[in-house]
């Protein structure tokens, strides 16, 4: 999950500056092709003059205002009806802005890290989706990337018609999403997309309501503050040009480390796969060298063969036996190259691959069994013991990684804050990854966040979530899981009104953070906010989830909310796989579980006679296969800490 190319605005501009406007001019959230929130008020703001009388049309509407003393105005139409196109026109006293194409509809805010930035050309069926993409009534504004210590007035991007030409590089979430409501609705659908891999939620919260926290919960951010302040000093711009001209050339590529590595004893040993979070480099960026040596019996040399990498954060180049033999560009790319005949030996052979990161983490990071080569059929593990060495990273220039997290709030600032004005229907929101390895603060955090952004915007307005997909190896027994975790504390989010999630632990992909399947995800979130927000009550909007649990002997028996549903199993002989149960001592077993003629739950377990709490999908990637009839998933629970009966650690 990656923070890619960015705006660093006004990153030193923490004081006040004093504007200079000229003509007339809305903010840059209002264009062509634009979508308007149907009835509702919706306010319209930009700059002129100071003092200049503004005169604004739209819609049979003509509004009037004058900018105050610093060239601010705004004015607020009155609610309407879906429809368009139309024009808006804004007139000042030296010029005149037409804003064409105009629609009035439903507007979506979708919002999060890597999966909700994650495009349609990224997708499943990729080619399929994109050439069916003709919905000329739905509408998207990609926010760009941006972030900033202060407030800012204003965000850019601009509103794109979604075509075959243009849905492309749409959030893939929130056009799956926007599809199926207008396909239900047939009003115009406007998608605004505030999105950033990689990134905590501590960055898109405001920095009012994230000072006003317990400290418990708020990170120590250090001295990021002061070196916001200086990365733009003399020395540091000097370095980082340094490190830019060292980065373009690498010299280890002119050394040609993929056939002379040099001394050995200067390689640092790594355990391959792994994400650079967990390692000595979880805060470098730049080129690193990495290194494996293998051997191959006889018969294997000369031939061709197949080298599987898994995906790579982000870029690489690849040689075996100093010969290249493949280079990709792409963060969330598995890995294939072909290895042509003459290349292998018999014996030690000799792997090497340069690993770029642009940002965030890094590194190989799929699982052991992404990593291997096929020689005529036979293949041979690659995942273990590796040497590593970097060549230009980061920290040798003394360049702090900057970036979203570096500090809260920078993302609220420069990607949220310029938009709070523009009515909205509601959020879409995909995040969590960044912070599963702390749920507890997220209990605080997610809920926080949601209050803070109803208050700016001035309404509680409906705001939904995908809960985190399955990933990571399955558990061979059961065991603490800080994605299970991250699933609850969004699930506790729920206690709020106005909200819904989508579970998607039957559609993630074990090997890779960002599945491709993005389709079921936008069809669960529509499928909340059809039943709730839109009245199809017709509709089953969620998998079972769990009500309460009951002890009977050595079984525990689980009641779930269905929801007007039933539960079923997606297992030909009727299993439920996924339950654990644990006794007084507090050790979780795997449990047999069966559906029982009442539509509950019946859990137990040959190794706890005496069962006092369950679990259901409480691992980094649950083998869960609970559904309901109409084939959504339950929602992991644990009954030992919330809801139910409590254990607390």
């Amino acid at each position: 999950m990656k923070t890619k190319n960015f705006i660093l605005s006004a990153i030193m501009l923490i004081g006040v500056s004093t504007a200079v406007f000229a003509d007339v001019k809305p903010a840059p959230i209002f264009g062509n092709a634009m979508v308007l929130q149907r009835d509702a008020i919706v306010q319209v703001w930009g700059t002129a003059d100071s003092k200049e009388p503004v005169t604004l049309s739209f819609n049979g509407q003509t509004v009037k205002t004058r900018a105050d003393k610093a060239g601010k105005w705004s004015v607020k139409l009155n609610p309407m009806h879906a429809g368009g196109p139309y024009k808006m026109i804004i007139s000042g006293r030296k010029n005149r802005v037409d804003i064409d194409d105009v629609l009035v509809g439903e507007v979506w805010l979708c919002s999060g890290q890597s999966n909700m930035e994650f495009r349609v050309k990224e997708a499943n069926n990729a080619a399929d989706e994109i050439a069916g993409a003709d919905y000329p009534m739905i509408r998207c504004f990609t926010v760009q990337k941006s972030m900033s210590p202060a407030l800012l007035d204003d965000c850019f991007g601009s509103w794109e018609v979604c075509s075959s030409d243009t849905a492309g590089d749409f959030t893939a979430v929130g056009y799956f999403f926007a599809r199926e409501l207008w396909n239900e609705l047939k009003v115009p659908i406007g998608i605004i997309n505030s999105s950033w891999g990689g990134t905590d939620i501590e960055a898109w919260t405001s920095a009012d309501s994230y000072a006003a926290l317990p400290e418990s919960v708020r990170r120590d951010y250090g001295n990021a503050a002061i070196e916001l302040e200086r990365m733009t000093s003399p020395e540091r711009v000097a370095m980082k040009k340094k490190y830019d001209a060292d980065f373009a050339s690498d010299p280890a590529l002119t050394e040609h480390w993929y056939e002379n590595p040099g001394d050995l004893s200067t390689w640092k040993p790594m355990y391959i796969p792994k994400e650079w979070s967990l390692t000595p480099l979880a805060r470098e960026d730049g080129h690193v060298w990495f290194r494996r040596e293998f051997v191959l019996p006889e018969g294997a040399e000369g031939k061709a063969a197949i080298l599987a990498l898994g995906p790579i954060d982000d870029n690489d180049i690849t040689w075996i036996n100093g010969e290249e033999i493949g280079r990709t560009v792409g963060y969330n790319i598995p890995r294939r190259y072909s290895v042509g005949e003459n290349i292998l030996r018999k014996g030690v052979n000799t792997l090497t691959v340069r690993v770029t990161d642009t940002g965030g983490g890094g590194g190989l990071f799929g699982l052991p069994q992404d990593i291997w080569l096929n020689v005529e059929g036979k293949s041979y593990s690659l995942a273990g013991e590796w040497s590593y060495k970097p060549s230009v990273v980061t920290s040798e220039y003394g360049i702090v990684q900057y970036g979203p997290n570096m500090l809260n709030s920078l993302l609220y600032n420069a990607m949220i804050h310029p938009i709070v004005r523009f009515a909205i229907k509601g959020v879409i929101w995909y995040q969590g990854e960044n912070n599963a390895g702390d749920a507890y603060a997220y209990r605080t955090l997610f809920p926080n966040m949601i209050a803070d952004w109803r208050d700016k915007w001035g309404y509680d307005y409906p705001f939904y979530w995908v809960q985190l997909a399955n990933y990571m190896a399955e558990a061979q027994i059961p065991r603490e899981s800080a994605w299970a975790e991250l699933r609850e504390a969004q699930s506790m989010a729920l206690d709020l009104p106005r909200t819904g999630q989508a579970v998607i632990i039957d559609i993630g992909d074990p090997g890779d953070i960002h599945p491709r399947n993005k389709q079921d995800v936008g069809h669960r979130l529509a499928l909340n906010v059809l039943a709730k927000e839109y009245g199809r009550t017709d509709l089953v909007w969620t998998g079972p989830t769990y009500a309460s649990s009951v002890v009977e002997g050595n079984k525990i028996i689980v009641t779930f909310d269905t929801y007007g549903s039933e539960l079923a199993v997606h297992n030909k002989y009727g299993y439920i796989e996924g339950f654990a149960v644990a006794g007084s001592d507090r050790v979780f077993h795997w449990a047999k579980a069966w559906i029982t003629e009442d539509g509950k739950v019946a859990v137990c377990s040959d190794e706890v006679d005496k069962p006092i709490a369950v679990r259901y999908a409480w691992s980094d990637d649950p083998e869960a296969n609970l559904f309901n009839t109409e084939g959504l998933p339950a929602a992991p629970f644990r009954s030992d800490d919330w809801p139910g009966v409590t254990i607390r650690r």
